[in-house]
């Protein structure tokens, strides 16, 4: 006979970039690859946009991630209120603030230059990132 407990959840995780969708883009596709199903993962900003940076997905492509298919999303306060987690990456002051949320934010420094070249120190910060948060998370 099948059980009737219910099925314990996945904490979900909101990153958000409000000037930069390609940040919190990064930083889902790395806790998505890196966590699996466990946990369930968003990413916003506060600005629309068609497509992912192409150098944000050369830099990903680099480290077997594929984010080209990825359309970036608006941030919104249903995305937040339902996230256990919500992380700002570099924008902490300027997120839009939602009553009874506190948020965690990485601070990452944006290199001189453009392209891939200018990506790969932000991705490696942010991989580096998520993988603490991955403890962090799954243990409570």
């Amino acid at each position: 006979m099948p059980s009737t407990a219910p099925l314990p959840s996945v904490p979900s995780v909101l990153f958000v970039c409000v000037h930069n969708a390609g940040r919190s883009q990064m930083a889902a596709a790395f806790l998505t690859h890196l966590a699996g199903g466990r946990v369930e993962v968003r990413s916003a900003g506060s600005a629309p946009a068609d497509q992912v940076n192409p150098a944000v997905v050369e830099a990903m492509a680099e480290v077997g991630i594929d984010i080209a298919a990825e359309t970036p999303k608006i941030l919104t306060a249903e995305a937040v209120q339902a996230s256990d987690v919500v992380i700002t990456m570099g924008c902490g002051d300027t997120c839009p603030v939602f009553p009874g949320r506190t948020y965690l934010d990485w601070r990452l420094d944006d290199p001189a230059g453009q392209g891939v070249e200018a990506v790969r120190p932000i991705r490696d910060a942010i991989e580096g990132y998520v993988r603490g948060l991955i403890s962090d998370v799954l243990s409570g």
